[in-house]
């Protein structure tokens, strides 16, 4: 049990960070796209996705200063962020498999 009282903070730590880094490879990927690709992937837009990011890399540093406190918002932050990066970033980058392939969209 004290193993676990004394890992515990260690994890938060970490997802602290773990949260930051990919929150902000995704504010700075949709730093770079252009408003139109978004619009043009049905996507929301840029604007939207520079917000939902910017709040999970807002959310990310606070919660590496203070592991655990924030755990809720971390965890939703982590959600924001892989959302843009496994389902926008593909979309808006013109490498998502969409109608690309030989038989169109399922």
């Amino acid at each position: 049990m004290i193993a676990v009282l004394l890992l515990e903070p260690i994890l938060y730590q970490v997802l602290g960070l773990a949260t930051l880094i990919i929150a902000l490879w995704a504010f700075s990927d949709a730093l770079r796209r252009k408003p139109q690709m978004f619009e043009a992937a049905d996507k929301r837009t840029k604007g939207f996705w520079l917000g939902m990011t910017g709040a999970s890399t807002a959310v990310g540093v606070f919660s590496s200063l203070t592991p655990g406190a924030l755990l809720p918002f971390t965890l939703a932050a982590l959600v924001a962020a892989c959302v843009y990066l496994a389902d926008v970033k593909p979309s808006v980058s013109g490498s998502g498999r969409g109608n690309s392939g030989p038989y169109g969209r399922w």
